[in-house]
């Protein structure tokens, strides 16, 4: 029977951890920056964050639901950690609604009665519709119902052994630590702490336990009730486990306050009653006290969250995302536009130095492996340049002098190129695997003459230094890239002409090519915001280089030309192929 409950358990935790991974990549796709806008208007502030999770949570009856979403938003990088930790606080309070409703009405409402629907609404939308971010919407919808699906599973598997356990400790009495563990461990099994809560009024209601260990019992099943957002954490981004983390030691620091305060709160809970003649009973008495826990909790850490954000931003570090943190801008330097823009001069000097790092590597990398580790790194260097762009945004650019305006557009270009760049590194990456493993020896070299071009461009962007050192280096930067130029044209038709022959397949062809072209675009883009970097004059010239390809494009001449503005990327190699 054990290993039967062991079994269905991790079934029931593997689903949990899938409807998560759907929930947070759902996200990404259907919302973008709409979603991320909106739920940044609701959460501006913690204490908007607060009233949202206190409603949300009191309306579908389950914090862990909207303290796992809270984590999925985050990991999605659609709330800021601060955003996050007002929305889980208000979840904290708006779980205590569910006390007052077994208290006045008798019953939960079991919010997994709706895991179906959803699913099957998600589903639908996943597969019958074609739009991109319908289909995020149904993935996110489908994590939704799963998630739910999980919890019941979990909730089929463990309460029999919960209710046992409670039965058990509770027909033994003990101390305030066997009640405490009672709490922790029917919450860590059920995954509900309202369930755990519904249990213990129905408990003390019936006499099975006293009122004084009820609240402690509640207690700790508030504490269990962090193991939710644990298992939500487990294989999320560092954010998202800074968010966790916070919403444990939430509930620690509202505990340890109900165990210091129990007492004295049952007391004036009772004196409050007798003052204004009201019976209220065990079962209100628990709903208010356990209303009262958490409403303190949100008011000592409520003031607390921006301290506690910054703490919290120094754990689980990880080399990626100090990759892509800024180390140079300062909110500070808003004020003195002069100081900004040598700041923001400072990190795009950085920028160029990580993108021309991680592009060499996608290319020079051996055949197999790395190919993960560069991703990361991509990923975290295109963060990075979102991060510049962000901060030149938020500076007030019509009470600047008119050179320094100038100078940051053009570093918001800057930093739009080389994002850009860092962005198709994958590409790049594919290229080098994907074209060392041909059986046409012939394509197979073209394709490493290309990456080795490539590698000179990359080479003479990366030469450290903010200006030209002599006379004739951007000639020769130009020089390089007409020579990559020539070379990818030599690959393409190498590969179709293979392709024709029938000595690559179509499917292989049609990879290639997009990987081709992409790796064009991103030594393009690079080698652009190098120059634009090193010579704002250049920014003329590179307009009307781009102007010429775009004119290009449209008469059909090179329809895979690559060398229109950042936001023109291929968003993957069928996209890409088609568009010829």
């Amino acid at each position: 029977m054990n290993v039967q409950i062991a079994l269905t358990a991790t079934g029931g935790l593997a689903l949990f951890l899938l409807a998560m991974h759907m929930m947070t990549e759902g996200l990404k796709t259907f919302g973008g920056g709409r979603l991320k806008q909106i739920l940044g208007t609701w959460t501006s502030s913690p204490s908007r964050g607060v009233f949202v999770g206190f409603l949300i949570t009191g309306v579908i009856q389950s914090s862990g639901a909207v303290t796992v979403a809270a984590i999925g938003f985050v990991n999605a990088a659609m709330l800021t950690l601060r955003q996050g930790l007002g929305l889980v606080f208000g979840a904290n309070i708006g779980t205590t609604t569910t006390a007052w409703l077994v208290t006045l009405i008798g019953f939960g409402f079991k919010i997994e009665l709706l895991a179906l629907p959803i699913l099957t609404v998600g589903v639908v939308l996943r597969l019958m519709l074609s739009g991109k971010r319908i289909q995020g919407l149904g993935e996110a919808l489908a994590g939704f119902g799963l998630f739910f699906l999980g919890l019941a599973i979990l909730k089929d598997a463990f309460g029999g052994m919960a209710g046992t356990y409670t039965a058990t400790v509770a027909g033994n009495g003990g101390g305030w630590g066997a009640f405490l563990l009672l709490g922790f461990v029917a919450t860590l099994l059920t995954q509900s702490s309202s369930a755990s809560i519904a249990l213990v009024i129905t408990a003390a209601l019936g006499g099975v336990i006293g009122l004084e260990a009820a609240a402690v019992t509640v207690i700790g099943a508030n504490v269990g009730s962090t193991s939710t957002a644990v298992f939500a954490a487990i294989r999320a981004t560092p954010a998202a486990k800074r968010l966790a983390l916070g919403h444990v030691i939430f509930n620690i620091v509202a505990g340890v306050f109900g165990l210091v305060m129990l007492p004295f709160l049952l007391w004036s809970i009772g004196q409050a009653f007798a003052f204004l003649h009201f019976n209220g009973g065990v079962a209100v008495t628990i709903a208010v006290f356990h209303t009262t826990v958490k409403t303190f909790g949100v008011a000592v850490m409520l003031p607390l969250i921006p301290a506690m954000s910054k703490v919290l931003d120094r754990m689980f570090r990880t080399l990626h995302e100090d990759l892509g943190r800024p180390q140079h801008l300062d909110p500070s330097l808003a004020s003195v536009p002069e100081m900004a823009v040598s700041a923001v001069r400072e990190e795009l000097l950085r920028l160029r130095a990580l993108v021309t790092g991680v592009v060499h590597a996608a290319i020079t990398g051996p055949a197999r492996g790395i190919s993960d580790e560069v991703q990361r790194q991509a990923a975290a260097v295109h963060q990075l340049g979102e991060a510049i762009g962000s901060y030149v945004g938020t500076l007030r650019m019509e009470t600047m002098p008119g050179d320094v305006e100038a100078e940051l557009t053009q570093s918001l270009r800057v930093g739009r190129y080389l994002g850009e760049a860092a962005r198709l590194t994958h590409y790049v990456d594919s290229l080098r695997r994907d074209g060392a493993e041909l059986a046409d020896l012939a394509v197979a070299a073209a394709v490493a003459q290309v990456l080795e071009r490539a590698v000179d461009c990359v080479v003479l962007a990366g030469q450290p230094g903010e200006r030209y050192a002599r006379e004739g280096d951007d000639a020769q930067r130009l020089a390089a890239l007409e020579l990559f130029g020539e070379s990818y044209e030599q690959t393409k038709v190498a590969l179709l002409g293979s392709a024709v022959a029938h000595r690559v397949s179509v499917e292989a062809t049609d990879t290639l090519l997009a990987e081709l072209s992409a790796t064009r675009r991103a030594i393009e883009q690079l080698v652009k915001g190098d120059r634009l970097l090193r010579s704002p004059s250049h920014a003329a010239t590179i307009e009307a280089e781009e102007d010429m390809a775009e004119l290009q494009h449209q008469r059909g001449i090179r329809g895979d030309d690559l060398r229109g503005a950042p936001e023109e990327a291929p968003a993957g190699p069928s996209e890409t192929h088609s568009a010829r």
